[in-house]
């Protein structure tokens, strides 16, 4: 229904065009491939895919389509992940119409919109972990076993399990669960 609101509001500005409208992640992907708009408006949480997850993989397609993520968390990860996937806008799902438009209209111009709100919240917390460590941490999230990780990454046992003991003592963690909990709280995985 909101998605569907939206797209209406936005559909009344003369010079802005809705192309297509998704329910899930996969469903965006797919409609970037066909429709190769100019710019797409994701949420940071869809079903199937994550709008960081499908920034990420458009990136990776090289589209020049550009992206806009939506979002009500503050969380410093999500920012961070949204500028290393190549988001040209980071803004609040709660921003007026207008002010998302004109957001809009930034992004096509070359420029960078960033919801001030988002980006004090940001600032409190660096993510202390490596890209390898995060790695791991993701597969850990998806319940695959440290022997499991050893050979999705080609590494030995011992190297994952040393990984793993890095990231328990850099997040205060007690076990994995505990530090996928808090590192999917901050939005670091």
């Amino acid at each position: 229904m909101l998605r569907g609101a939206l797209a209406l509001l936005l559909d009344f500005e003369e010079d802005i065009e809705v192309v297509g409208q998704a329910g899930d992640g996969k469903e965006a992907l797919a409609l970037i491939a066909q429709l190769k708009p100019d710019v797409c408006l994701l949420d940071i949480e869809m079903p199937l895919m994550s709008g960081l997850e499908v920034a990420e993989e458009v990136q990776q397609m090289q589209s020049p389509c550009r992206i806009i993520i939506l979002t009500t968390f503050a969380r410093p990860g999500y920012f961070e992940r949204a500028v290393q996937a190549g988001a040209q806008g980071y803004l609040l799902k709660d921003e007026p119409s207008e002010r998302l438009a004109e957001a809009i209209r930034r992004v096509m111009e070359g420029r960078r919109e960033v919801s001030p709100e988002l980006v004090f919240g940001t600032v409190r917390d660096i993510n202390p972990l490596t890209e390898r460590e995060r790695e791991i941490l993701k597969l850990a999230a998806a319940g695959k076993s440290s022997s499991e990780i050893a050979s999705t990454l080609h590494l030995s046992y011992g190297t994952v399990r040393n990984y793993m003991s890095e990231v328990l003592g850099k997040l205060g963690a007690k076990n994995r669960i505990e530090a996928i909990a808090l590192a999917e709280e901050k939005g670091w995985i």
